[in-house]
């Protein structure tokens, strides 16, 4: 507890280390973002054999991915890569963003993800200030990170994210890190309910699905962090941006009608605004309202 108090009470101190800190995590999302996928898709594939009765000898055989293994290599040449090739940011530029084996370019995602994550990280604390609060929001802001890549590329988002995220939220408020617990409470209920009923009645009137089952559970999470209270204002400020990159992709890209345009970055756009500036928020919003 010392060396916390510390921490927060000196402030260049508390910036290097979230800085150092959240590059780090970054890197680590890195891994996040490409196997979580794939770790889902061989699960369900495992499932779904193990369902039909297929023989060991005629099942699909491959190297089971985690987080932790095989070990990083190259895709182009299967360069392993080494440590020093793997410091956030500062190894793509001393390699100029090419491998140290086949001089493939490697894709700058990696160090944009690790940089955004590191000035999330820091704009969190400077928006919240130095507290312990501040410091568990960083874990929802990564989580978000994580998130918001995941649904882009595959318009996947995890339970093993969302869930854990949403019940780490109803703890913090229950111990008083965030804010009141019923509040917390009811966000998280609140939260998965509306997703899931405007997506019944969607499904109801066009027999089509309109979003995934993750959209429910994502708000479900921001309640819990935020509180019932910012829900309206969450959901108002993700289906504006939706709409506006949606309406903008058919205009400019053709992006076509029954092409799905994941929702969950929206949400967590959303979701970290009203972190950074819910009080704000809620005023304007109950301001609106007349209360």
């Amino acid at each position: 507890m010392a060396t916390l108090d510390i921490l927060l009470s000196t402030p260049w101190l508390l910036y290097f280390v979230v800085t150092f800190v959240s590059l780090c995590i970054g890197s680590f999302l890195n891994v996040v973002i490409l196997r979580l996928p794939k770790m889902m898709q061989q699960e369900w594939r495992c499932q779904c054999e193990a369902f039909l009765e297929v023989a060991e000898g005629e099942r699909k055989q491959e190297e089971r991915v985690t987080l932790s293994s095989p070990a990083s290599t190259c895709p182009s040449c299967g360069h392993k890569i080494r440590a020093w090739e793997n410091i956030p940011v500062v190894s793509y530029l001393l390699l100029g963003g090419k491998c140290s084996g086949c001089k493939s370019h490697i894709s700058i995602r990696y160090p944009l993800i690790e940089a955004v994550t590191a000035l999330f990280s820091v704009l969190t604390i400077v928006i919240l200030g130095p507290s312990a609060t501040a410091l568990w929001a960083l874990l929802l802001v990564w989580a978000l990170v994580a998130l918001t890549v995941i649904d882009f590329d595959t318009q996947l988002l995890p339970d093993s994210i969302t869930l854990p995220l949403m019940w780490l939220g109803l703890v913090l408020s229950y111990f008083g890190f965030l804010g009141e617990f019923t509040s917390a409470f009811w966000g998280a209920v609140i939260g998965y309910l509306s997703l899931w009923s405007v997506y019944w009645l969607f499904k109801l009137a066009t027999g089509k699905e309109g979003m995934g089952h993750g959209d429910f559970k994502l708000l479900a999470a921001l309640g819990a962090w935020l509180g019932w209270e910012l829900l309206p204002a969450i959901i108002l400020l993700s289906s504006l941006v939706g709409a506006v990159v949606g309406i903008s992709l058919m205009v400019f890209k053709k992006h076509g009608r029954e092409v799905p345009i994941p929702f969950g970055p929206y949400l967590a756009a959303a979701g970290l605004l009203c972190l950074w500036f819910g009080a704000e928020i809620q005023a304007l919003w109950f301001g609106l309202l007349g209360a």
